[in-house]
């Protein structure tokens, strides 16, 4: 889009000038300039008695590889051998995509002694997987992960590439995508396809998680985009099914600016929110840190996990490890409890793939109550003890 002067019909009154709110627009030679600070707010062009002003989209220019590009690709990250639940998401969208496109899905491994995983991309969907197998690659680094995917990329000319938003995931594809110079769109919610304009419609949260914004990148190949776990149903396995396996020969050890020295394991935080079933999420309606005691014991009566809210913990009230939200873990459990919750958007985004919601809180218009399955307005310091009462009657006391 760009703002268009007609100087013909300009006739140099400043109107426009006056009326911009950012400054963008003043007069030169008794006409009026556009400037870099303009915004395509569009008041200038209300403001025009002689109709000189308007918007009109600028010309685009289109990258050859959007024309030659085919395929859909998802980055099947791996740790030790092990596929983080992520991949199984994406793998399970991508196909979706990749059908509605009328193209291939596509799967792409790195590391050492990774070759076995291509069964496994194969059974998910896949129908032709790359493999670069090479003990330099053993471990993730980012420069030799990054030129190896730019090499294939370039290569083999992908329309749509995806990763998971982990910490590899956000650490590496913007790299790629500087690389191979394109766009990324990161922490996605949602993946549709334009069929029409066969464009990715990426959704993630934008202006601090209040609006939910969809983004697209019409000019440039491949369309990236990293998206959140949990925020998507895992793929269906195949046993069985088979495809093309593509291996890629590194031609010598891929440069490198660093070198891994060892992997050291962070001691687990003992707070596994993604993979619970039951999650019993304690808000600032606790009132404080002891009221998350009654929030334990629910969830241990419910054989769950204690989750919170970002207003939690940042009162301190709990650590961050058990964060629910955009800026902490997003989880799909089969029951999610709410306690004293609002449900800001920051937070249903992390929440809101729940199978069963239930929330209590005393407010009644609180936004948790749109997307609950069974709302309950009450006092939780009343509701949560007659909770622990009934499951004790229905275990016979125990």
């Amino acid at each position: 889009m760009a703002l268009k002067i007609d100087k013909e019909k300009c006739t140099g009154c400043g109107e426009c000038v006056d009326t911009c709110p950012f400054e963008a627009l003043e007069l030169v030679d008794d006409k009026a300039c556009v400037n870099e600070s303009c915004t395509l707010c569009g008041s200038c062009v209300e403001a025009c008695a002689f109709e000189a002003i308007s918007i009109e989209d600028a010309p685009r220019r289109t990258d050859e590889r959007t024309l030659a590009s085919k395929g859909v690709w998802v980055f099947a990250e791996q740790r030790q051998g092990e596929m983080p639940e992520v991949v199984l998401e994406l793998m399970g969208h991508g196909k979706r995509l990749a059908d509605e496109l009328g193209v291939e899905l596509g799967a792409v491994v790195l590391g050492d002694q990774v070759k076995g995983q291509a069964e496994e991309l194969f059974a998910l969907g896949a129908d032709v997987v790359y493999v670069a197998d090479d003990p330099c690659l053993a471990d993730f680094n980012d420069d030799a992960y990054c030129e190896v995917l730019a090499k294939l990329i370039k290569k083999y000319q992908p329309e749509i590439f995806l990763a998971g938003a982990t910490s590899i995931g956000r650490s590496l594809v913007p790299r790629v995508a500087t690389a191979v110079e394109t766009g990324l769109t990161a922490d996605c919610t949602s993946l549709t396809i334009d069929s029409e304009r066969r464009l990715l419609l990426q959704t993630r949260p934008a202006f601090g998680g209040n609006i939910m914004a969809t983004i697209i990148c019409p000019q440039a190949r491949p369309q990236m985009a990293t998206v959140r776990p949990r925020v998507m149903k895992k793929g269906e396995r195949t046993p069985g099914q088979t495809g093309r396996l593509i291996e890629l020969t590194l031609e010598g050890k891929e440069k490198t600016g660093t070198r891994v020295l060892e992997v050291v394991k962070a001691l687990d935080e003992k707070v596994n929110l993604t993979g619970a079933e039951v999650v019993v999420v304690g808000g600032r309606g606790l009132g404080g840190p002891e009221g998350f005691d009654l929030v334990r014991e629910l969830a241990e009566a419910l054989n769950g996990v204690v989750g919170a809210t970002r207003g939690a913990v940042d009162l301190e009230w709990i650590g961050h490890a058990h964060q629910v939200g955009q800026t902490g873990r997003t989880i799909a459990p089969k029951l999610y409890i709410g306690l004293g919750v609002s449900g800001a958007v920051q937070h249903l985004v992390g929440m809101q793939a729940s199978d069963t919601i239930v929330a209590v809180n005393t407010d009644p218009n609180a936004p948790i109550f749109e997307v609950a399955t069974y709302g309950i307005v009450g006092d939780l310091f009343k509701v949560v003890p007659a909770m622990l009462d009934r499951l004790r009657e229905l275990r016979g006391g125990a």
